[in-house]
């Protein structure tokens, strides 16, 4: 059963040596990211489940220990998945999922098993939610960090141009997400944000899986969109 969970965005330049001088800028991100994984130490889960997007590649599943880098970002940075020294046997952990060691390793998490899986950007509402459905029967309590951009659109220069519906799609999925709006996060539209390249609406939708039949609450801790991408950190408890 879920007890907790964690939202948190996954781009890169959240590990500071890979954004270099803009490091601060994302200062605000970073704080409430590790709050953020503290509402899911203090849920005393039985296990930690760490979902992300992934190419077909990366999608995992990827246990405890498993290995990530951001040396493809120009920087010597290595993580592991939790502690361990266990192989990555399905290969290198997806950028997501290397994101989501590096903050867990930022708080020193050893407060239940971890393991990750990738989640694929194209899969259909109703798969992401059988996949959550079945990540919270794995245990009697369940948390889940969930991985993931908003949309990629929101000025000129941002990786997807200005498209006038990135805001709204935005200020929705900050809302759904803060309020532990399971029925919205489920409603929401695929083929939409995919366009507006925002990669966390499959790993969001299997959140909404996993929360069905939970009575939990949600807190909105940040949400800005630097680089024209959108950032959004939340938590249920």
């Amino acid at each position: 059963m879920l007890v907790a969970a964690a939202v948190c965005p996954c781009p890169p330049l959240l590990v500071p040596p890979v954004a270099a001088g803009a490091a601060p800028e994302l200062d605000g991100a970073r704080a409430a990211c590790t709050d953020a994984l503290g509402v899911l130490a203090a849920a005393r889960p039985d296990r930690l489940v760490v979902v992300g997007p992934a190419e077909q590649s990366g999608r995992g599943p990827h246990p405890q220990g498993a290995r990530g880098s951001f040396r493809g970002f120009g920087v010597e940075v290595d993580v592991r998945l939790g502690p361990g020294q266990g192989p990555a046997p399905q290969g290198p952990l997806p950028t997501s999922l290397a994101v989501a060691a590096w903050l867990l390793d930022r708080v020193d998490w050893s407060d239940a098993p971890i393991e990750g899986l990738g989640v694929g950007e194209p899969l259909e509402p109703e798969r992401c939610i059988q996949t959550g459905r079945k990540i919270a029967a794995r245990a009697e309590r369940v948390a889940l960090l969930v991985m993931g951009d908003a949309s990629a659109c929101r000025t000129l220069k941002a990786p997807g141009y200005l498209d006038e519906r990135a805001a709204p799609f935005d200020a929705e999925v900050a809302r759904a997400l803060g309020g532990a709006d399971v029925a919205a996060l489920k409603a929401l539209d695929a083929e939409l944000a995919y366009e507006l390249k925002a990669s966390g609406r499959a790993c969001w939708q299997v959140l909404a899986g996993a929360a069905e039949g939970t009575d939990l609450g949600g807190s909105l801790l940040y949400e800005d969109a630097p680089y024209g991408v959108g950032y959004v950190v939340a938590t249920w408890s």
